[in-house]
């Protein structure tokens, strides 16, 4: 396998680079700096059809620097860690500050924010694991797929694993370092019937590869899901339920979030401007973030700024209870940061859930989408429209898979419309839900 990937000494040599930069930002006339530093170290295998397709192993490293004379902000970056190269990287650095314009918005954020304590959060689980056990592993998985009949061919299986470090200083005295891995396996599969092919795919990722699914489970279950797709028909088209599941439903709520963000809200760019206290789902849901959740997959003790992540509230009983903001879109908007510099950390829903058989059951005629195409969400003003697959719907029981078709509605609507939610949650991201039931879109099969 690749070196060796010593996460203590590099921890230890990327905070004495971020000291390094700090200083020499301070003798060089900086008002203020900031640096964030990371080095990640992988091996990703790809197999198809029984043979190795290819096998990476790569080190990425990136170094970045950012000083502030008065409010005029420089920033310069680089994937070298050495002396030489941060001492270039804050001379360029100031020497665009000088150039750039005054921005009131621009700073550390306040010292007083600072992250203070620093524990352990679970998310560092390394994997010593040899090319050839990665191999097997990635063929296991393939194999067990291939071996489910219905399946006429393989578009591969992917192991990746991998870990790294991140640090975060700046002139407050602030310097905070993390060490993590995530790990995952994955396989597309292919089947073939007379009308035609379908693909599919399953995969499983972890911080801890101990918790990774068996690689026979994900080959098994990425068949059966491509086997359930062929014979796929156009749905009727009309107004009518759709049930979203719990891949698709995460995605409804990173539209949420983006309209929260406040990037989005102090340029005007979204539906959600000046929504503080609005209802927006129903009074049964509440929706938060659990940033420093052990072994989450992505928890972290600090923001992007380093201010220290505490739980957070975005949906109270249905209203929107907060914003989503860093130190700069905070002072842009005359708020204060909820510590979300470079997003959000571990979302979970909390609402009364129901079986997937019981989702079914209510929504009765309609259709239930696994997956999504296209980009058609306009942030601004909330419409929403893709192209969709899934399976048709008819008196609580899926009848036949479904393709070729468009839904449509509001992102506004589609939230005040959410009838309930499954216990099928995916814990694979940062956001865990289980399906969405939202009434009263549109369908645009035949």
């Amino acid at each position: 396998m690749t070196q060796a990937f010593d996460a203590e000494a590099q921890q230890a040599l990327l905070e004495s680079r971020v000291a390094l930069a700090l200083e020499q930002a301070r003798h060089a006339g900086a008002d203020a700096c900031e640096v964030g530093a990371s080095v990640d170290q992988g091996i990703e295998i790809n197999v198809r059809m029984g043979d190795v397709e290819s096998v990476e192993l790569a080190r990425d490293q990136g170094f970045a620097v950012t000083v502030y004379l008065g409010q005029r902000k420089g920033s310069a970056s680089s994937s070298d860690a050495s002396e030489a190269s941060i001492r270039d990287a804050v001379d360029k650095a100031m020497a665009i500050a000088r150039y750039t314009g005054e921005d009131p918005a621009s700073g550390l954020a306040d010292a007083e924010l600072m992250a203070r304590e620093l524990p352990d959060l679970g998310v560092h689980h390394p994997w010593r694991l040899s090319t050839d056990e990665a191999i097997e592993l990635a063929l296991a998985c393939e194999n067990a797929g291939r071996g489910v009949a219905g399946i006429s061919q393989s578009d591969g299986a992917s192991l990746s694993s991998g870990e790294g470090v991140r640090v975060y200083g700046n002139s407050h005295g602030f310097l905070g370092s993390q060490r993590g891995s995530r790990h995952s396996l994955s396989c597309v599969l292919i089947a073939r019937d007379d009308k035609g092919m379908q693909r599919d795919y399953d995969y499983t990722s972890e911080r801890d590869p101990a918790r990774l699914a068996s690689p026979e489970a994900v080959g098994r279950r990425a068949a059966e899901r491509t086997v359930s797709r062929l014979g796929a028909q156009r749905p009727r088209t009309g107004r009518m339920p759709v049930m979203f599941a719990p891949e698709m439903a995460g995605g409804l709520v990173g539209h949420f979030l983006s309209a929260i963000a406040g990037g989005a809200l102090y340029r005007q760019a979204s539906f959600l401007c000046d929504s503080l206290g609005e209802p927006l789902f129903p009074e049964w849901l509440s929706l938060v973030e659990r940033p420093r959740e052990p072994g989450a997959m992505a928890s972290s003790a600090f923001d992007n700024d380093g201010v220290y992540t505490r739980d957070n509230v975005f949906v109270d009983r249905g209203k929107i209870a907060s914003y989503m903001l860093s130190a700069y879109s905070a002072r842009r908007l005359g708020m204060t940061t909820t510590g979300n510099a470079g997003g959000a950390r571990n979302v979970r829903l909390e609402a009364p859930l129901v079986s997937r058989e019981s989702l079914l059951k209510e929504l009765g005629t309609g259709v239930l989408v696994t997956e999504l195409m296209g980009q058609g969400v306009n942030g601004v003003t909330g419409d929403y429209s893709r192209g969709a697959a899934g399976f048709w719907v008819e008196d609580g029981e899926i009848r036949h898979p479904v393709e070729e078709f468009t839904i449509a509605g509001n992102l506004r609507d589609m939230f005040a419309n959410l009838r309930a939610l499954g216990d099928d949650i995916d814990t694979r991201g940062s956001v865990h839900t289980g399906s969405w039931l939202v009434d009263g879109m549109t369908v645009a099969g035949d």
